[in-house]
């Protein structure tokens, strides 16, 4: 069982400090669907700088089953790749591996052994429930609401949670990605450089980190932003 959300004020705002769990918010969409499943292995394919391949990595190891995290082939194995090698997560590094080619990989090894693939992004339904009510659980009604949007699956479940808020969803790595309501904000920064300014607690540089600089110039005093992770 997962403790509720942490909520702190920085700056003037509601800070969801999810950076506290090892495996930030995605592992409150993992661990449901690893109890759920009968499945002894659970593979996924990650970005490097993605926060699942953590989350799954930690969950895992919590509920006794096998993590695979498939990724690019790196000179230097990423900060958060080595974290989820440390939780316990078998790590298979592809060359030249484009995340299309990554997930191609995942998917064939994945039937292969009879493993779980899990979603990009963690994209599901029951997955994403689970993240609601854990926002419900903190006892809050925001009025507006910014998060960093990679899958757009954490927005989307914020959006269950609290439908009469108002969203923001900074875009970072995929411009395309699904943010339900939310106003799209675009990081024109490549995904693997940090943060330009990085907020006042523990935040991942090349993820919620991005957020910041537009939390401070465009959102009210006492907006909440949603960290998942460090």
């Amino acid at each position: 069982m997962l403790p509720k959300p942490v909520v702190e004020e920085h700056s003037g705002f509601l800070i969801v400090r999810d950076d506290l769990l090892k495996g930030g918010t995605k592992m409150r969409a993992i661990m449901p669907l690893i109890e759920s499943s009968l499945a002894s292995e659970f593979v996924y394919a990650s970005p490097a700088q993605g926060y699942a391949q953590v989350a799954l990595a930690y969950c895992a190891r919590m509920a006794g089953r096998k993590a695979t995290i498939f990724t690019a082939k790196r000179k230097e194995m990423h900060p958060l790749t080595s974290l989820a090698k440390q939780a316990g997560a078998k790590i298979v590094m592809i060359p030249n591996g484009y995340l299309v080619v990554v997930q191609a990989r995942a998917r064939d090894y994945a039937k292969e052994v009879g493993a779980y693939l899990v979603p990009f992004g963690v994209e599901d339904k029951r997955c994403m429930q689970h993240i609601a009510a854990a926002a419900q659980s903190i006892g809050i009604q925001p009025s507006e609401v910014w998060t960093v949007a990679g899958s757009g699956v954490l927005t989307r479940s914020l959006q269950i949670a609290w439908p009469s808020a108002s969203f923001n969803a900074v875009l970072v790595g995929k411009k395309d990605s699904d943010v339900g309501k939310a106003r799209r904000i675009i990081h024109l920064d490549a995904f693997d450089k940090p943060a330009r300014i990085l907020p006042p607690f523990p935040s991942a540089k090349n993820y919620d980190a991005k957020a910041w600089e537009h939390i401070n110039r465009h959102a009210s005093l006492g907006a909440l932003f949603w960290n998942v992770g460090a």
